[in-house]
C-alpha cells in the first residue's frame, strides 16, 4: 500500500523519513478557516484537541478522494496560550510579538493526525506544554536574530523547536516531536499495520 502524506511541511517529511517510511508527499487543498469556522459554528465549545484532529482529517479526506488505494497521513498543529491561537505570522513584527509574548509562559502545543483509507480512520492527537525562558537582553537578541532569518514566518506560533527557535525554550512536557509536528514515534508504531510499500 502507497503511504502519501498529505502535507507540504518539510518538518513532517524529514521526520518520516528519519523513520525510513516511503511515502510520497501530496499537500491537501483544503480551507482549514473555513473548516475552523464550521466547527466553531457547530460546537460553541469545542477543544483544541478536537480542531486539530478534525482538521486533519478534513485533510486527508482531500487527497483520499484521488487516491483510494492509499493510506493517506494528514497533520495539523496548533500553538495556543490561555486559549488563544499563535498561528503563522503574518510578517516578521508579528512574528517578534509572537515570540515576546510566549516569554517566560507555558503554551501548549496541540498535533492531530489522521490516518484514512477508503476503508478505515484512525484519528489521535498530542499536547505537549512548552515553557520559553524569560526575556532578556541575550533572549531579546535571539529573538531578533531568530526573526531575520525568516525561519519563524512559516510556522504556527513563530518557532520551530528543531531550529534556532529551540533555543528560546526552557523546557517541554511532552513529545518533541510533536512539537515539530508529527508524533512520529507513535506513527510509526500505528504504520506497522498496514503493509506499506508493498
Amino acid at each position: 500500500m502507497k503511504l502519501i502524506l498529505a502535507s507540504q511541511s518539510p518538518r513532517r517529511s524529514d521526520l518520516l523519513s528519519m523513520a525510513e517510511v516511503p511515502f510520497e508527499v501530496i499537500p491537501a487543498n483544503c480551507d482549514e478557516e473555513t473548516i475552523l469556522e464550521d466547527l466553531r459554528n457547530a460546537e460553541s465549545e469545542i477543544d483544541w484537541r478536537t480542531v486539530v484532529e478534525r482538521l486533519a482529517l478534513a485533510k486527508a479526506h482531500a487527497v483520499l478522494g484521488d487516491y483510494p488505494d492509499a493510506l493517506i497521513l494528514a497533520a495539523d498543529t496548533i500553538v495556543t496560550l490561555d486559549g488563544v491561537v499563535f498561528g503563522k505570522p503574518v510578517d516578521a513584527c508579528d512574528a517578534k510579538r509572537m515570540l515576546r509574548t510566549l516569554a517566560d509562559r507555558t503554551h501548549v502545543v496541540d498535533t492531530g493526525v489522521a490516518l484514512v483509507t477508503a476503508n478505515s480512520e484512525e484519528v489521535f492527537s498530542n499536547a505537549s506544554h512548552v515553557t520559553f525562558k524569560p526575556l532578556s537582553p541575550v533572549i531579546e537578541a535571539l529573538i531578533d536574530r531568530y526573526v531575520e532569518t525568516g525561519m519563524p514566518l512559516d510556522k504556527a506560533g513563530a518557532y520551530g523547536i528543531q531550529e534556532l527557535g529551540g533555543l528560546l525554550i526552557e523546557r517541554i512536557e511532552g513529545d518533541f516531536f510533536a512539537v515539530m509536528g508529527l508524533p512520529i514515534a507513535e506513527v510509526y508504531e500505528r504504520l506497522q499495520v498496514y503493509s506499506i510499500g508493498e
